[in-house]
């Protein structure tokens, strides 16, 4: 739409868009990415939608210029949506009840929650393999559900554990993490016009330390603990 950029994420994203709905989001990492793209574009309205994650990541969204929902950059997905440069290293982290006994070999036997249509699933499923997967389709209800001890741990993207961990008044906890070499990318349409010129601006923040700035205001404020001090676990 002339005259306005629309950015597209799946909510709730807290410390990344703070707010539940798009009329009450105030600011956040990737709001302000978004505002600040827009700026650089010489837009000066933004419109945030909220759309449902496997609808985002299937390509079946319309009528936006990107999306900034926290989403790994993968082959499969690089099918059907086109992906900006990385912006944000992702990893996988456990989340647990305080004070469950769990390592990087006990976790195997244990019941695992995931977010479907993730790359966390994929990693429960296809490198962790423990005995018991649970797939849950939002991570409110996965981390619900490890709250009221359906699940012994909550496995995603340590960015969201972390903000989770925080949240919980000290009753969850982040105990380890697992390398997955992946990064956050805006979601473009396919094949988009703009897509280049996004892309961009998007390296332009990047180089001039616009997105660490970021980072270091929403982020750490919000997950209350360094990503880069829990420890790596093997699979």
């Amino acid at each position: 739409i002339p005259g306005q950029v629309t950015v597209q994420v799946a909510l709730p994203a807290p410390g990344w868009y703070n707010g539940d709905t798009p009329d009450t989001i105030k600011d956040g990492y990737e709001y302000c990415m978004a505002a600040i793209m827009a700026y650089r574009a010489g837009i000066d309205k933004l419109v945030v939608q909220n759309v449902t994650w496997d609808s985002l990541i299937a390509g079946q969204t319309h009528d936006f210029d990107f999306a900034l929902s926290e989403a790994s950059i993968t082959e499969p997905r690089k099918k059907v949506v086109d992906f900006s440069v990385p912006y944000f290293s992702s990893d996988i982290g456990v989340l647990v009840k305080k004070g469950t006994a769990v390592d990087q070999s006990s976790i195997k036997d244990m019941r695992i929650g995931v977010h479907q249509g993730t790359t966390g699933a994929d990693f429960a499923t296809g490198t962790l393999k423990p005995k018991e997967v649970k797939t849950y389709p939002d991570v409110p209800g996965m981390f619900t559900a490890l709250q009221a001890g359906q699940i012994d741990v909550a496995l995603t993207d340590t960015a969201y554990v972390l903000g989770q961990a925080a949240q919980s008044h000290g009753m969850q906890e982040v105990v380890g993490q697992y390398s997955t070499g992946e990064s956050y990318g805006a979601v473009y349409p396919k094949g988009g016009t703009n897509n280049a010129a996004w892309d961009k601006i998007i390296q332009s923040m990047i180089d001039d330390g616009t997105l660490n700035q970021l980072a270091g205001k929403y982020l750490a404020a919000v997950w209350g603990a360094d990503p880069t001090k829990i420890p790596y676990w093997k699979p």
